[in-house]
């Protein structure tokens, strides 16, 4: 094993952080602690180097690094450690021994956890010839090229999709309300007193709703009535919209349930869409509110209050979209299906290289 202090000349004295307000816009990346923060004019480095986080990092993250590898001219601010490593280790390696390291017992701070330079230079990674760091660093960038061309296979898809709607529908007017053709509900308020209720029911909170997509790997129970259960209960071909976020372009986040677990009810930070399907399919409105049009429609009728955007049920009801024939929304439907299918597939190809990232990233540095 071998101390970072030891193997690594650190060059944070070189750092400089500029204010939003005095970056001068350019072509050379800004760095901070998890990444590209802005472009900018000038730049202060010009190597192969490795930024580990000081302060606001992903630390404690099993799926988001505090390392990564920049190459060339680049600007880094104060909150990033800058590491060049010595003679006789590979910064790919460095890199890749570094992205997922276990800082318990290095970082302080209550609310905004730090890594200090004094720290940082007692942390140890294995150190094998480097030859074999080579061998290490292309076997780990082989597997991760490979989960970056699944999720380009992916992002491609979903160009795919947006495009054929764009194709389909663009030119049909919006002509009714939401409300007229959906049933809107908002959800369950949490408190303390949901506690001591009989009924249990797994709940969707708003960190399980992203763009197109629940993910129920985490999901809580809530305590509630018989009578909210009959409010809140999910069914398939819901859409639900997240009411709150810090974020314009995050708020109304939507999502179509598929019955992913059952029962299932949600919070009141969701607010559900239950189509009558006779008019409006699940699917077309799902890639309505999520092009263009409908996306500026949400941030329209969104109020921001604190830094907070809200929606509410009666700004959801008077939401509008278009009715096009039902036979041309079952075949926008149909091909959303087949190219469901096909992400699906390659979904799971993505989710076992990630494994097989994570047992190789264990084994070589544990």
């Amino acid at each position: 094993m071998a101390r970072l202090g030891d193997v690594c000349d650190i060059l944070d004295n070189k750092r400089v952080p500029i204010t939003a307000s005095n970056r001068l816009a350019g072509p050379y990346p800004y760095y901070g602690a998890n990444g590209v923060q802005d472009y900018v004019a000038d730049y202060i480095f010009d190597d192969e180097l490795v930024l580990l986080a000081e302060d606001g990092g992903n630390f404690g993250s099993k799926d988001k690094p505090i390392a990564y590898r920049v190459s060339g001219k680049c600007w880094v601010n104060n909150h990033a450690h800058v590491l060049k490593p010595k003679e006789g280790l590979d910064v790919d390696y460095l890199c890749y021994s570094l992205m997922f390291y276990d800082v318990t017992g290095l970082v302080n701070g209550a609310t905004r956890q730090k890594l200090t330079q004094a720290d940082m230079r007692k942390m140890e990674i294995p150190l094998p010839p480097l030859d074999e760091q080579r061998k290490i660093a292309a076997v780990l960038d082989k597997v991760s090229g490979l989960i970056a061309k699944r999720r380009q296979q992916l992002d491609k898809l979903d160009t795919l999709v947006k495009a054929r709607f764009v194709e389909m529908f663009g030119a049909f007017p919006k002509d009714i309300k939401l409300s007229e053709v959906a049933t809107i509900t908002g959800g369950l308020t949490k408190n303390s007193n949901r506690k001591n209720l009989p009924l249990k029911l797994p709940y969707l909170r708003v960190a399980n709703v992203a763009f197109n997509s629940v993910d129920v790997s985490e999901i809580l129970e809530i305590g509630l009535t018989e009578e909210e259960r009959k409010k809140t209960l999910l069914q398939k071909g819901d859409l639900l919209f997240v009411e709150g976020n810090g974020s314009p372009d995050q708020i109304g986040r939507v999502a179509v349930w598929n019955n992913q677990i059952t029962p299932c009810v949600h919070q009141n930070h969701l607010i559900k869409a239950r189509f009558d399907n006779s008019i409006v399919l699940p699917a077309f409105a799902l890639h309505y509110y999520m092009n263009s049009e409908g996306r500026q429609q949400i941030r329209e009728k969104a109020v921001s209050t604190s830094g907070l955007y809200t929606l509410s049920v009666s700004k959801i009801e008077s939401l509008v979209l278009p009715t096009p024939p039902m036979e041309l929304q079952e075949q926008f439907s149909t091909f959303v299906e087949q190219t469901d299918k096909s992400k699906l597939s390659i979904q799971k190809s993505c989710e076992k290289l990630e494994t097989l990232k994570k047992a190789l990233m264990q084994q070589y540095f544990g």
